[in-house]
């Protein structure tokens, strides 16, 4: 059983699947850390300081009233929160790396067609009166021996 199991994880789609789950979690925690620190904080400036971390609305206030200044302080009293600015985040990361992803497919793409060769240019013509194959450069067709223009 462990022979089987073994012959089973070192295929190549496993090892490139466990690979690829590895390299996405942490392009997930890149695109996320430059959404929350690099996109967010100017966009937020430019609506008039909004932290978009601290959007949230209130269904039910916690163990003390509200209004709750950010959102770890409605969670730390229990308040059942919506978390619309946290969502936006998520949108925008989402948006983000589907752009990454589609420019990485895009320029695998891109080398794949690249590797393709042309045809190759032909070497032979037909015979207009025997339709047999000649070299493009003949004047006389050596089957028929027609003259050629």
């Amino acid at each position: 059983m462990f022979k089987e199991f073994k012959a089973f994880v070192m295929r190549g789609n496993v090892v490139d699947l466990a690979v690829a789950v590895v390299i996405g979690g942490a392009f997930g925690a890149i695109v996320r850390s430059l959404v929350a620190d690099i996109i967010m904080p100017p966009i937020g400036l430019l609506l008039g300081n909004v932290d978009f971390t601290n959007l949230f609305g209130v269904i039910k206030a916690g163990t003390e009233p509200g209004p709750y200044r950010t959102l770890a302080d409605a969670q730390a009293v229990g308040a059942v929160t919506i978390n619309y600015g946290v969502f936006i985040m998520s949108v925008v990361s989402f948006i983000i790396m589907a752009f990454a992803i589609f420019l990485v497919i895009k320029g695998m793409n891109k080398m794949k067609h690249e590797k393709e060769e042309a045809p190759a240019a032909p070497t032979t013509k037909d015979c207009p009166f025997c339709f047999s194959a000649i070299p493009i450069p003949a004047t006389r067709c050596p089957n028929c021996t027609s003259q050629l223009n």
